[in-house]
Formats: structure tokens, C-alpha cells, sequence
């Protein structure tokens, strides 16, 4: 049996693993267990700590998966405190816990990241694909706090050791049932608009069950290194939104002609480059050795919406 811990209680990339694993046909293979805070002492960030703790325990787990941290909003308008708080948790605090759980004997530590550390999307009409040989290069200070925490965990992994593993997880956008951020905002836009803009763009994604059973094999597998998870099919702008209206009966046209409008508008706002531009992975990275992809995108769509 393996004996697995999430830290951070509440996330939703944290409850839906849990639920996953929980509802999953080898769930007697696995114990799982959410610790809810980090530490006795201070706590901040919606009870995430931000210093170790002698509270904190570890033994006798086979595998630490970190997912406690502060999910990027609006990063236009975080103070520099703010963005101070984005350090201590993204990065000071996820390599002060592999330290212990390294401490404590866990073989294994998973940390997720995220296609961030790559920068944002490209411009919208502007190609952005992701290789083995592309190096990081984010734009902003949550980027930063998420690659300065890998840094700080391949520093603890002691060059992968057997004794020590870390797992690294860069994936793109994320989205599932209960999810938030900008798959939201396409579900908006398709149950309210009688007409979407129609554009080609192309983003590499991932369904929530798809990272999860991925998760899944990282810990049978007792993995160590960083990948790239996402789904098999590519997505499109347009087309996500025409799968959610369709997904509660609703029929929604897609209009041509408005890409030159959108390309003028993105100098304006960044919200044209975030729905319409293009970030996505080639084949090479998302691979993996056993199939992780439980759900095509079309059903992951159904699924979500139900």
C-alpha cells in the first residue's frame, strides 16, 4: 500500500486527487491522508504557513504531494508585499517541506508547478510551442517563485537520488468540475453570447482526471524528474466555447472576420492575448510511458459541465 499525503486541504487540484484516488478501481492500493495547515505557529494566505514548525510531521509516507501555495490572479495589481508573500509560499515553503519530508525519510516529493515558468501566451496570430530544449523564462514574480522553487528542490533531490525523488509537474491550464480562472470565463461567455468571435489559435490543456491519474503513475512508478502533462488534443478558443454551450443544449455561432479587431484590442488589455493567443507543448514533452489520458477532451467537457 502506498500511503500518500497532500498538503494544503481545501485546493482544488488537492480534493479532486483525493477524490480521485479514493473512487479509483486499486483505491485499496493507497491510503491517503490532507494535512490542513503547515505549521502551529504562523500561519498566513488562507491558513497556508509561511515557517517550519517542529508540528510538522512526516514519517511514514511514501510519497508528499505539495499542493499548498498561491494560485496566480491578477498580477497587474499585487503590492510588492504581495508579491513578497507569492515567494514565501511558492518557493521558501515548498523547499522548507521537501527538506523535512527528505528529513523524515519519504522517498518521494511532488511538487506542482506550472507552464508559467515559460513565460504567457504568445500574441494572439503568433505561434508559442513549448520543446525539450525551450528554457524557462517567466515574465513575472509568480513565475519566478514557481521556477526558483524547482531550482530549490533539484538542489534537495541530491541529482535524483533513490533515496530522495522529486517530481516536478509543469502543466498548462488546468480545469475540471469546480475549477476556476479562465475556464470560467469561457463558461460565461458561452451560456450568456448568442455569437463568439472565431478565431485559430491553438493552447495545450489538461482535465483534472487526466493530471491525476498522472499523479497516480508518478507515485506507482516512483518517478523522479520534471514533465509536462497535458492532454492529448490541442485546444481552440472557439471551439472550447462552442463545447460548453453545446454541453447544456445551447447553440452558439462563430463569427469570422474579427482577428485583425482582437489583434488592435490586445494592446489594450491583456485579456485578448490570455483567451486567443497561443501557449502550447509538442508531443515529445507530454508523453509518457503509460497512458495517462482517462478522458478525450470532448467528454472532459460533458464531464465538467454536468
Amino acid at each position: 500500500m502506498k500511503k500518500i499525503l497532500i498538503t494544503g486541504a481545501g485546493s482544488f487540484i488537492g480534493t479532486s486527487f483525493e477524490n480521485y484516488i479514493k473512487n479509483h478501481p486499486n483505491a485499496a492500493d493507497y491510503e491517503i491522508s490532507v494535512m490542513d495547515t503547515l505549521s502551529g505557529k504562523k500561519v498566513s494566505c488562507n491558513g497556508v504557513a509561511l515557517e517550519d514548525d517542529e508540528t510538522w510531521n512526516f514519517e511514514g509516507y511514501d510519497a508528499v504531494f505539495h499542493v499548498a501555495g498561491i494560485a496566480h490572479a491578477d498580477v497587474g495589481k499585487v503590492s510588492e508585499e504581495g508579491k513578497e508573500l507569492y515567494k514565501k509560499v511558492n518557493t521558501d515553503l515548498a523547499i522548507d517541506v521537501a527538506k523535512k519530508v527528505k528529513a523524515e525519510g519519504v522517498k518521494q516529493f511532488i511538487f506542482m508547478s506550472s507552464a508559467i515558468v515559460y513565460g504567457a501566451s504568445s500574441p494572439i496570430g503568433k505561434e508559442k510551442v513549448i520543446t525539450k530544449d525551450t528554457k524557462p523564462e517567466p515574465e513575472n514574480f509568480y513565475g519566478e517563485s514557481k521556477l526558483n522553487a524547482e531550482i530549490g528542490l533539484n538542489a534537495i533531490a541530491d541529482g535524483g537520488s533513490e533515496s530522495f525523488k522529486v517530481v516536478i509537474l509543469r502543466p498548462p491550464m488546468i480545469y475540471g468540475p469546480g475549477c476556476k480562472g479562465n475556464y470560467n470565463s469561457l463558461r460565461k461567455y458561452a451560456l450568456k453570447l448568442p455569437l463568439f468571435p472565431k478565431v485559430s489559435n491553438a493552447r495545450s490543456m489538461l482535465y483534472i482526471d487526466n493530471l491525476c491519474e498522472f499523479i497516480r503513475l508518478m507515485i506507482d512508478n516512483e518517478e523522479s524528474g520534471t514533465f509536462h502533462p497535458a492532454n492529448a488534443e490541442l485546444s481552440n478558443t472557439s471551439e472550447m466555447v462552442r463545447l460548453i454551450a453545446e454541453a447544456h443544449g445551447k447553440k452558439i455561432g462563430l463569427v469570422g472576420g474579427f482577428t485583425w479587431l482582437l489583434k488592435i484590442m490586445s494592446h489594450f488589455t491583456g485579456l485578448v492575448n490570455k483567451a486567443f493567443g497561443n501557449l502550447t507543448y509538442s508531443d515529445e514533452l507530454t508523453e509518457y510511458k503509460e497512458n495517462y489520458r482517462v478522458c478525450a477532451l470532448e467528454d472532459s467537457i460533458k464531464k465538467t459541465e454536468r
